[in-house]
């Protein structure tokens, strides 16, 4: 094999070992400012997008024991790959797609199951890991609030009482 290619294989397969997801875009007609601002918004959720020839990637994708993307891997195709949270990164590639039209979603691997469009934008619907957090630990919170409140209500009605009696003389 080509010592440059291998370099390249070699480059692609250790993104994505590193990487819970891939997701695949056509970039059909995306300019080269379009595409660097999409890189920029990835980067900011610690994600990065590369083009690479599709018979590259599915050398790779089978090397690394993932599934075989097939159709998907036609045309001018993009790969996003990251070490952050996907729901984010598909998020950023679905406001983009709705914002420029293009790049346009193929497809994805999470924890590899391989993930339609439709699925991509629906992890791209989901809240962010931070604001499930909080509503995880809000709903572990609440039982002990009500709780609190209750252990509290006889001494709050013991100073309501002993308030209106001061309050009558």
């Amino acid at each position: 094999m080509n010592p440059d290619k291998k370099y390249i294989l070699d480059e692609i397969k250790e993104r994505v070992d590193v990487s819970p997801f891939v997701l695949v875009v056509d970039y059909t007609g995306t300019t080269v400012s379009e595409f660097d601002e999409l890189r920029n918004r990835l980067q900011e959720n610690g994600a990065e997008c590369h083009v690479a020839k599709n018979s590259f990637m599915k050398r790779v994708l089978a090397d690394a024991g993932l599934p075989d993307l097939g159709e998907s891997l036609v045309g001018q195709t993009a790969f996003v790959t990251g070490d952050a949270d996907v729901c984010a990164v598909a998020k950023v590639v679905a406001n983009f797609e709705k914002e420029f039209s293009k790049p346009e979603i193929k497809a994805g691997i999470l924890d590899g199951d391989v993930l339609d469009p439709a699925q991509v934008k629906a992890l791209a619907a989901l809240p962010t890991r931070e604001a499930l957090l909080g509503q995880l630990l809000a709903t572990i919170n609440a039982p002990a609030t009500q709780l609190a409140r209750v252990i509290n209500e006889p001494a709050t009605s013991l100073a309501r009482v002993i308030k209106a009696k001061f309050n009558e003389e």
